[in-house]
């Protein structure tokens, strides 16, 4: 299957003075969902006017760009590629004129039939710009013949499948949408002006803290919000008989001081510590965090087991996160400028190394390596999350099932791999009570294999 992955975030704020500055705020507080193109949409006078670019937020844009978009209402988008096709074309939000009409879409997640969608509209003589998912939506609205915006927004979504946050933004409303099954996060917010409040929509709540809007709520899935210059309302997509929220949020992907799913990130980590340390114990001397993942889930473990916490491993912060880092060769480089032992720490200590979890291995090698290279008599490596077996359709890149360690090697084969003196996971159950739910709420496919879609072969 040829995967098109969207690990993004996105942001839009309705009648602000300053919203495209603001929406570049929330996109600072949001880099950490991407970091390979970044673009913003402003609304004036019912006008688009659009910059894109690729790299940071903070390279993207300069102040004349900020300048340039004016308009009291904008959207935001931050995109990491996993195909390869890091193009800006690919760069979101997405821009079209329907129907003598503009519109702007940002999509966080990832639609699992976009092949057969794609097919049939380019047999049906569509012409596609780029290679993102996102621009089926747009072929598919242009060619609904629905009256009304809203009516065609709905019939072109229920023929979509998968995981799917939007933020959309037409001539005179800004939108924000859920799917049924609710894979990817979307919260509401407000902002506080002379005049008022400002509707804030973020795939994150650390958005909201910086530019000091209040958090109000989380989208429902399958909720379409709407925002107008006459006030706001709801539309339902049709009901999912299930829910799939990414546990994979909880595990690594946000920030810890967000609330997902309506439980904070950092309390969630600190549980996984938690019940790793009561499943997984170990005699040692030192519990120490891979930076920055594991540094909740270390705290939690230490707390549990009474093992003291210290940070063994300093991390330099000017380099690029490994784990979606696209090119293997500069994946294998970074670890060795990215992660500094501390061997006065570490040195003739037994030592628990405490990560999110592990997917090819090879960083968790040259960890244990480094580790073991700075003094420490015995290296036990302890994961707050269950093997990794299977790949992600719905928008966190993960490698396919033959790269990934754990579903191709026995737990020793992996102990054995990463040359540490044991190993230890944490079970599924443990995954869902730290985050106090259960896999009727959560998706786990990573960890369990239970897909909730059907997939394109």
């Amino acid at each position: 299957m040829k995967s098109w992955h969207e690990e993004c975030g996105v942001f839009g704020i309705w009648n602000h003075p300053e919203a495209s500055r603001i929406t570049y705020l929330g996109l600072f507080a949001l880099q950490h969902r991407g970091q390979e193109s970044c673009g913003i949409v402003s609304l004036n006078n019912k006008l688009h006017i659009h910059h894109k670019a690729l790299g940071l937020v903070a390279d993207g844009f300069s102040e004349s760009v900020l300048d340039r978009l004016k308009g009291p209402t904008s959207i935001g988008h931050v995109r990491y590629a996993t195909t390869g096709d890091n193009l800006l074309t690919n760069a979101q939000p997405l821009t079209a004129t329907l129907k003598e009409e503009p519109i702007a879409i940002a999509h966080n997640g990832n639609i699992v039939n976009t092949k057969s969608i794609r097919k049939n509209l380019q047999d049906r003589g569509a012409i596609f710009q780029g290679t993102t998912d996102t621009e089926v939506l747009l072929h598919l609205l242009a060619r609904d013949s629905g009256s009304q915006f809203e009516d065609r927004l709905v019939n072109s979504l229920v023929q979509l499948q998968g995981a799917y946050s939007l933020v959309i933004l037409n001539s005179e409303k800004l939108i924000a949408v859920r799917d049924p099954m609710g894979f990817r996060p979307l919260s509401l917010g407000q902002l506080q002006k002379e005049d008022g409040f400002s509707w804030v929509v973020a795939s994150e709540t650390c958005a909201f803290d910086l530019i000091g809007a209040k958090f109000v709520r989380d989208l429902e899935p399958g909720e379409i919000f709407i925002v107008s210059d006459g006030g706001t309302r709801q539309l339902w997509l049709p009901k999912s008989p299930k829910k799939a929220q990414c546990i994979f949020e909880h595990v690594y992907f946000s920030r810890p001081d967000s609330i997902v799913f309506g439980q904070g990130v950092y309390d969630s980590r600190k549980n996984l510590g938690r019940l790793l340390a009561q499943e997984c114990p170990v005699k040692a001397d030192l519990v120490v965090p891979v930076p920055d993942s594991g540094v909740a889930a270390a705290l939690g473990y230490s707390e549990e087991s009474g093992i003291p916490f210290d940070l063994g491993i300093i991390r330099n912060h000017y380099v690029g996160r490994t784990f979606i880092e696209p090119r293997s060769n500069i994946r294998s480089f970074g670890v060795k400028i990215k992660l500094n032992p501390m061997s006065s720490i570490l040195k003739g200590k037994r030592i628990v190394v405490i990560d999110d979890s592990i997917v090819r291995g090879t960083t968790s090698k040259k960890i244990i390596g480094l580790v073991r290279g700075s003094g420490a008599t015995e290296v036990h490596l302890r994961v707050a999350a269950p093997p990794t077996t299977g790949p992600c359709y719905y928008g966190v890149d993960t490698p396919s099932r033959s790269e990934l360690i754990a579903a191709n090697n026995t737990q020793e084969q992996i102990r054995q791999f990463v040359e540490a003196d044991s190993i230890g996971y944490l079970s599924v159950e443990g995954l869902f009570k730290a985050v106090k739910a259960t896999s009727q709420s959560y998706c786990a496919a990573c960890f369990d294999g239970k897909y909730p879609t059907a997939l394109e072969t």
